[in-house]
């Protein structure tokens, strides 16, 4: 229901401002630009699918994404995808639409995110396509699975003649819809928010190997041992009785560790959970022939859930005194006697000051960087009760933008993959957004205007909340319960459209939103002067 029944069926093209698409029942791409401030041009037929999209019965919705100033991904929803060439879509005289690839690529799926880009002087699109899939072997859980297959095509040139092909095709898996994917601008990784995690599968044959290295691994003892202070954290890893001093190499460095027996494959390597002060990061052999390895916290104080991203091979043990610690931090929730003293100023805990809307219908999510060779993570944040929003493109050129709910307010992140030291942003906050949506029981999309100016979004029907950044107020107003002079508002505006029809489609620009229903496409104009 979240991949297909709550989909958008209105696509705005980023690269020209206050252009949007739709796909018809009957495959045609019609195109809506604004023309005079409100004025909007008829419908204008700028593609039609060649396949008979009424001979369908079990297709997904057809969904477009354009890639950049002049190249489009199609998906017909019945498994083929088109790579188009649109020309400079901004204008209708230079804008002719033409396949230069189409393929039938498996079972129907929609396109996530797709980007085109120069790699070694070579014209390729990078598409990621969504697909909800049985699962015969999961008797426990919802009895289906996402996959997420990443395709690049790549023109070639044979014999004098250009023409695109499949270059690469990989597929994650995993067990809840993705909240936001999308491929990096150079389509040199792969960021994804989700609920469950997901991972790439390898080719048959290796799954094979690593299916019987699973199975052999779940009888052997812990590769390694660890424990931790606010401090440092300490690793033991036992060795064979013949590895003298001299044949074990350790390496450290700030963010990894790498530790090596005479000239077999490294025994743990990897990127550490967080940074260590990799100088002071020393080593030595025990008298019960065990390596034990010191490695000291660069901020001291938090509790690292893992030692080293993704290795399950070792064992965390946790001493008795931060066992008391943690018990008695959560002794005050826990009573023998329910509720023993409610009475009380503060008592442990009261479930009617919950509100309905503070409730999150998933425990957290997790942000995740793949990267595109490896196919290995190298980057994971828990988002604990940060709940995903929606996401926005801010700018064509970067990544689409995610926004999250911090506490009461919204906070939106540009993803800059070219900065490690800095690759999400914080570039804007709306404040309060994060409690007001989330009392909307009926919600089904959100979006906000590129220049940050409002955020929007709309019921299942009919009403459409409109939330303006505050702005200086012309007259002086106060605060009745403080007294204090208010010098900004930030206004709320409500719409309600003038027909009964399900919303299908929202998109918002930064002076207009866009609201399409089954048979209107509705203009509102979002004047950020008043």
């Amino acid at each position: 229901m979240r991949a297909f029944g709550m989909y958008n069926y209105l696509h705005l093209d980023s690269w020209y401002q206050d252009s949007v698409y739709y796909v018809d029942q009957f495959g045609r791409v019609m195109n809506l630009a604004v023309t005079l401030d409100t004025a909007l041009q008829k419908p204008r037929e700028v593609f039609r699918l060649p396949t008979d999209l009424t001979a369908y019965d079990n297709r997904l919705c057809a969904s477009i994404h354009f890639s950049s100033s002049s190249w489009v991904t199609l998906s017909d929803g019945t498994g083929r995808l088109y790579l188009i060439k649109s020309g400079k879509r901004g204008n209708s005289a230079s804008e002719k639409w033409e396949i230069v690839f189409n393929e039938e690529l498996g079972s129907p799926f929609i396109i996530a995110h797709s980007v085109s880009f120069l790699k070694c002087d070579t014209h390729t699109v990078a598409v990621l396509l969504l697909r909800v899939e049985k699962d015969e072997l999961d008797t426990k859980g919802s009895g289906f699975h996402i996959t997420l297959e990443w395709i690049t095509i790549a023109e070639i040139s044979k014999e004098g003649e250009h023409r695109y092909e499949i270059f690469k095709r990989r597929v994650l898996q995993g067990k809840s819809v993705p909240h936001y994917a999308a491929i990096e601008p150079s389509g040199d990784g792969l960021m994804i928010v989700s609920y469950k995690p997901f991972k790439f599968l390898q080719d048959e044959d290796d799954n094979s190997e690593e299916n019987d290295v699973k199975v052999t691994n779940e009888k052997k003892d812990p590769l390694y041992y660890w424990q931790q202070t606010e401090d440092d954290l300490t690793i033991t890893v036992h060795i064979p009785q013949d590895i003298t001093k001299d044949d074990i190499k350790v390496r450290f460095s700030p963010d990894n560790i790498c530790v090596t027996l005479k000239d077999q494959p490294p025994l743990m390597e990897g990127k550490l959970y967080s940074s260590v002060d990799h100088e002071s990061c020393t080593w030595i052999i025990r008298e019960d022939k065990s390596l034990e390895i010191s490695l000291i916290k660069k901020n001291e104080g938090p509790q690292w859930p893992e030692l080293i991203i993704g290795d399950t091979r070792g064992e965390f043990i946790m001493d008795s005194s931060q066992c008391s610690e943690i018990s008695e931090s959560l002794m005050h929730l826990t009573s023998e006697v329910m509720n023993p003293n409610p009475e009380k100023e503060k008592p442990p805990c009261n479930a009617q000051e919950l509100e309905e809307c503070d409730a999150f219908l998933e425990d957290s999510a997790s942000l995740c960087r793949f990267d595109g060779d490896t196919l290995k993570i190298t980057h994971v944040i828990n988002l604990g009760s940060n709940q995903y929003l929606f996401s926005v493109v801010v700018d064509p050129r970067e990544m689409p933008c995610f926004c999250l709910r911090h506490d009461v307010d919204a906070l939106l992140w540009q993803p800059h993959c070219d900065q490690p030291e800095n690759m999400w942003e914080h570039i804007a906050t709306f404040n309060a957004l994060g409690y007001v949506q989330a009392s909307k029981q009926d919600k089904k999309f959100m979006a906000c205007a590129p220049d940050y100016s409002y955020a929007a979004l709309c019921e299942c029907l009919r009403r459409v909340f409109i939330y303006r950044q505050p702005a200086p107020l012309s007259t002086v107003l106060y605060n009745r319960k403080e007294g204090r002079q208010v010098g900004q508002v930030a206004k709320q505006l409500v719409a309600t459209l003038e027909c009964n029809d399900p919303i299908l489609g929202f998109q918002a620009t930064s002076e207009r939103l866009f609201v399409l229903t089954a048979k209107t496409l509705f203009l509102i104009k979002v004047n950020s002067g008043n």
